[in-house]
């Protein structure tokens, strides 16, 4: 089968190579997808660049790719949920990514069935970024109606997915994002929008229950002083904390390194009597579920910037990676 691998791990003049593959093992409870489209995020760019290869040691060449869309067909000797035919999305275990690819075999627990009204591009561009709003605003923050929630970068594939999640769940939402996006992210529903190119949030934004953060370390430290004392600080972009390090059971040796990379913004969080918590998404099929369901109901809708062809995989990174995306870049691979 074609698939787009990383061969080594580098920042610069490291595309990502086009190669004959076989097609995956399956195991027991795996069920193989066809795909039809994967979607492209910040997250595929890190990996290729080897900024996670010490929590996650990946064995090269490795195969990138994060979300899928796509056919059932094939399920192992155990499966029960699925079976040929079946139009699924998921966004795989951290462990066996690799949705660059024409096929892929996936945990039937990591697996949904794909909204029905959603094209298989449209649903590739739901599994990550659903995931991350729905564990950060739900499972962490704990999210209710009339709280206030600020999440940056508004007009991104997080951002605009959970701008949505947070209004369905009653808050008061506050983002950043360019003046050219605010028509974007008020329609999405945010409350206050702030121009980041204009005025600073911190002056603007106060006693604000929940951030989440998702871009630089300066940014995130700024972040603390728009919480109330009790508040909640979710980073999708690091620093990596020592639970992050339990959760996915980081050998011994390298856990006072995560400590350490986040002692910093934990520090400056106790001090304010806020809570600071890194959040790595993981694969789940029941709550892309829920997600589906939100989205057949019209809640929630997909918010996609550009559907490049599978040839192009290495330009839909380089359009990624240049951080002005207006929710997802998705690639169509049949």
């Amino acid at each position: 089968m074609r698939a787009f691998t990383v061969n080594r791990y580098g920042k610069t003049g490291n595309d990502l190579q086009a190669a004959d593959v076989p097609r995956p093992a399956m195991g027991e409870h795996d069920v193989l997808v066809e795909v039809h489209a994967a979607g492209v995020n910040v997250l595929d760019a890190k990996i290729r660049d080897g900024e996670f290869k010490l929590i996650l040691p990946y064995r090269l060449p490795l195969i990138l790719g994060n979300d899928v869309a796509g056919v059932v067909v094939r399920v192992g000797a155990r499966v029960r949920k699925f079976k040929p035919g079946d139009e699924v999305y998921a966004r795989p275990d951290k462990g066996r990514i690799g949705t660059f690819a024409e096929f892929i075999a996936i945990h039937e627990h990591d697996l949904a069935a794909k909204p029905k009204h959603l094209t298989m591009t449209e649903a590739a561009s739901v599994p990550l970024v659903g995931l991350t709003a729905w564990q950060a605003l739900i499972e962490i923050a704990g999210l209710k109606k009339g709280q206030k929630v600020f999440i940056h970068a508004g007009s991104g594939g997080v951002g605009t997915f959970a701008i949505q999640l947070a209004k369905h769940l009653g808050a008061t939402v506050a983002t950043t994002t360019s003046a050219g996006n605010i028509d974007l992210v008020t329609s999405l529903g945010a409350d206050v929008v702030i121009d980041y190119r204009q005025d600073d949030f911190e002056t603007v934004l106060h006693d604000y229950d929940v951030v989440v953060n998702s871009l630089d370390d300066a940014t995130l430290m700024k972040s603390l002083r728009v919480l109330k004392p009790g508040g909640k600080l979710i980073s999708i972009s690091g620093p990596p904390d020592p639970s992050f390090a339990r959760e996915i059971g980081t050998p011994w040796i390298l856990r006072p390194v995560m400590r350490v990379l986040s002692h910093r913004i934990r520090k400056a969080a106790k001090r304010r009597g806020i809570s600071y918590s890194f959040l790595f998404m993981r694969a789940s099929g029941d709550q892309l579920r829920e997600i589906t369901s939100l989205i057949d109901s019209g809640i929630i809708r997909p918010v996609m910037d550009r559907v490049f062809p599978f040839e192009s995989t290495n330009e839909a990174m380089a359009y990624v990676e240049k951080g002005r995306t207006k929710g997802k870049v998705v690639i169509k691979v049949k």
